[in-house]
């Protein structure tokens, strides 16, 4: 019988319809099924209907909760811009340095000659070229440490460096041992390529080692997905003893790891590399997304030079290789310093962001790093992520709902993540100061 599904389009229409309102609780199933004169099991295949489709969240102990955003995997949670986003888009986090513009286009001007632009109209190899892989070696070199050159391969941006990594180290089925708040990307690559996402469990230091090595035993771990410098969504810094601990673990289970590290310029001398503790098993994925500007990018892997061919193929069959013209691009930015003066002024301006969250967020439970561009919001009772959610863009602000980064379904975090990039600064003050506004007269409505 279809009977639960005719009734959840009814539902589903009062959703849509605005007749139900995001975050808005609905009954409980047996009062639902009262009111419908159904059987309490129909009531939850109704329910169920709801989930599935992405329409409704339940929260064991709480009750089920029209979604204030799209499900877990659909574009509403892809941190891009979607059509109709409220004019201060939190969600997006694209750092742009002031004459940005003019900065970088002096390095273009010579690929524009006709003899020129042929060439770099051409398709890239996954190696790239000789000068893109000194270049990037010199990008990630360290005080006594150098990744060798021939060990760097090329896609058009970290995301596809992961998803490469990732399909190249894991088969359908296989285990992937990551932080319980992870990139939402990663989830969706995830998806995509039919892997299993094992949240493990962290302190303030880092991933917690004993916590791989009991996740491992379980079931084998085909490889981890870390976030060392500047974890997104959360801001936290592994230290380096933990480093070391982790590379210890990984060296005696011999499980592989994919080391993003893409907003440790931020950062500089901070965290060092995994990938320079276990270099035989930890690939380092990085890019020039955050470092320069999103739309004309390259994204670059280190990996263990027995495993440079497995990760190639992987770029190739996924299509995943970078344009020859950005490639050719980058090198002469790095070249000519270009990277390095918008390193310094994005760095200058995530710390101006972070204190002005540390001036109109005052009082409430935010956790960041001064050099992050971005924060993590624990919300005062009796907020939830997903009325947090709706309540900001009632009043013309998107951020992004703790859903979005949690990888255990029964874990809700009552928390937002601010993305502080994108907005300019005076838009940015104003938004944080409603955003406190709103969070204090919900608490304040929820404790009278």
């Amino acid at each position: 019988m279809d009977d639960y599904r005719h009734i959840a389009d009814r539902i589903a229409a009062d959703i849509t319809g605005g007749r139900l309102l995001p975050g808005q609780r609905l009954v409980p199933q047996r009062a639902f099924a009262r009111r419908h004169g159904i059987a309490p099991s129909t009531a939850g295949r109704v329910y169920a209907e709801l989930v599935r489709r992405g329409l409704v969240v339940g929260e064991v102990g709480r009750g089920t909760f029209v979604r204030a955003t799209a499900p877990d995997g659909q574009p509403g949670h892809t941190l891009t811009e979607a059509a109709g986003a409220p004019p201060v888009n939190l969600e997006l986090n694209y750092p742009t340095a002031p004459g940005q513009s003019e900065l970088l286009a002096p390095a273009l001007a010579p690929l524009l000659r006709p003899d020129a632009l042929g060439q770099a109209l051409r398709p890239a190899a996954a190696a790239g070229t000789p000068a893109a892989r000194e270049a990037v070696a010199a990008l990630l070199a360290r005080a006594g440490q150098r990744f060798r050159p021939e060990r760097i391969l090329f896609t058009g941006n970290a995301r596809q460096a992961i998803a490469a990594t990732l399909a190249s180290l894991v088969r359908p089925g296989g285990r992937v041992g990551v932080e319980p708040l992870t990139y939402p990307l990663v989830k969706e690559i995830a998806a995509r390529l039919g892997l299993v996402l094992v949240p493990l469990a962290t302190d303030d230091e880092g991933p917690v080692p004993e916590s791989v090595a009991a996740a491992h035993r379980r079931a084998p771990l085909s490889a981890l997905y870390l976030q060392p410098a500047l974890h997104n969504p959360t801001s936290r810094r592994t230290s380096p003893g933990r480093l070391r601990q982790l590379a210890d673990t990984v060296h005696r289970l011999g499980i592989p790891v994919v080391e993003d590290r893409v907003w440790s310029f931020l950062h500089p001398g901070g965290t060092p590399p995994l990938a320079a503790l276990a270099p035989g098993l930890a690939h380092l994925v990085d890019g020039l997304s955050k470092r320069v500007a999103p739309g004309l990018t390259v994204g670059f892997v280190v990996v263990p030079e027995d495993r440079v061919e497995a990760v190639a193929r992987a770029v190739r069959s996924g299509g995943w290789s970078a344009g020859a013209f950005a490639l050719e691009a980058a090198v002469r930015w790095l070249g000519d310093g270009t990277v390095d003066r918008l390193v310094a002024a994005k760095r200058q301006d995530a710390r101006r962001r972070q204190r002005l969250v540390a001036e109109r967020l005052a009082g409430f439970a935010v956790r960041s790093d001064p050099a992050a561009y971005f924060a993590w919001w624990e919300l005062p009772a009796p907020w939830r992520a997903d009325t947090f959610t709706a309540a900001a863009r009632a009043h013309g602000i998107a951020v992004t709902p703790g859903t979005a980064f949690r990888v255990d379904p029964g874990r809700t975090p009552d928390a937002v993540r601010l993305g502080l990039a994108s907005v300019p600064e005076p838009r940015l003050a104003r938004a944080l100061a409603t955003l406190a506004d709103v969070a204090r007269d919900g608490a304040a409505a929820g404790t009278g």
